[in-house]
């Protein structure tokens, strides 16, 4: 077992080159993530997770794939899965009448998304989405909006547990994002700094009581690059207040630590000054991520990849950063136990076709 790959990277089309094996074949990479410039079809999709698990059969495919506007594979079979705000506006319809019965087929219709998501990117060799968003809908983030499940707290969590359920039962694991919550802020992090002003107090009592009531379920978290400056001066990736004092410590949460993408712009600005690449993978590291994304950077040469695997080696023999054990572990938890059902035969099991009934 290598002792910590920590490093989630990409590569630029639909089939890995001699680079991307070169860049995937080394210990500090630990999986890589995929988008849309990665798909033309199933059979494309799935040779591509077969190429990568030859190469690593321990690398960590992952993907965003969450329905509504972030759903990287969309055609040749896949469902095209509802924004979560459409199970949030399914709860709060009661239908006839009788109390309570909005929610309930709300929570069904949630696992069966899960369900689906789930199965069907396994079945192609998708490892993990990074789903869901347990986001607030304060009706304020252009770039969260109908992401969020619904404004109250409770119903979110109930909803990314029947989620989540679904997606546990298509043997894949999950990632709630963006802690301690986006959906505050205006600002997008992808291009700007966000900040949320408001006290730790109402953060917990709000944005962050998901992590405290789905407790254990959650297997993986990604924090956001968003500052809340009554908490720390640093966004909330970046923080051991956030990740080790509030995130393991408080909240008792034992998953993994993404990063969010550190080519985001609210990620390489720390303690008001420009950092590298490398620079913030370090801090996030540090800070108590167990493993750091860098997205969009292989089109072209990708020279801010190879900036970032040479930079972190370098850092590593320097002692700026260490290696942890129980990184790794976490990390390969994420890596689905079971072997996943085949499309075909995906496609006429009486739970399938039950849950693509149960979709809003």
């Amino acid at each position: 077992m290598s002792f910590h790959a920590p490093l989630i990277i990409d590569i630029a089309g639909p089939a890995l080159t001699k680079i991307d094996r070169l860049r995937l074949a080394h210990p500090l990479v630990g999986g890589l993530i995929l988008f849309a410039r990665n798909w033309q079809d199933r059979q494309q999709l799935s040779q591509l997770c077969r190429d990568i698990k030859k190469l690593r059969h321990d690398l960590l495919i992952c993907v965003d794939h969450e329905g509504g506007r972030v759903q990287r594979f969309r055609t040749d079979g896949f469902t095209h899965l509802p924004p979560m705000q459409a199970l949030g506006n399914l709860w709060r319809g009661d239908g006839n009448g009788r109390a309570g019965e909005g929610a309930m087929r709300a929570t069904a219709a949630a696992t069966a998304c899960g369900y689906v998501l789930g199965a069907e990117l396994r079945a192609c060799g998708v490892d993990l989405s990074f789903a869901p968003v347990l986001d607030l809908d304060w009706a304020a983030s252009g770039v969260i909006g109908d992401r969020a499940f619904d404004a109250d707290a409770r119903v979110v969590s109930l909803l990314a547990k029947s989620l989540m359920h679904g997606m546990l039962h298509s043997g894949m694991a999950n990632c709630g994002k963006h802690f301690p919550g986006h959906g505050f802020v205006k600002a997008d992090s992808h291009t700007d700094v966000p900040v949320d002003k408001r006290s730790l107090k109402a953060i917990l009592a709000d944005d962050a009581a998901p992590y405290r009531w789905l407790g254990g379920s959650l297997a993986s978290v990604m924090p956001a690059h968003v500052i809340y400056p009554k908490v720390d001066a640093r966004p909330a990736g970046f923080s051991d207040k956030w990740l080790g004092d509030i995130l393991r410590g408080q909240l008792k949460f034992t998953g993994a630590i993404f990063s969010d993408d550190l080519s985001m712009a609210g990620a390489r600005v720390i303690d008001g000054q420009p950092v590298s690449t490398t620079q913030a993978a370090v801090l996030a590291l540090n800070a108590g991520c167990d493993m750091v994304l860098l997205c969009n950077q292989s089109l072209g040469v990708g020279e801010e990849l190879d900036a970032l695997i040479n930079g972190l080696a370098q850092a590593q023999l320097k002692g700026q950063w260490l290696p942890r054990q129980a990184c790794e572990v976490r990390r390969l938890a994420l890596l689905p136990a079971s072997a996943a059902m085949p499309w075909d035969d995906l496609m006429v099991q009486p739970g399938y076709i039950q849950a693509l009934d149960l979709l809003p």
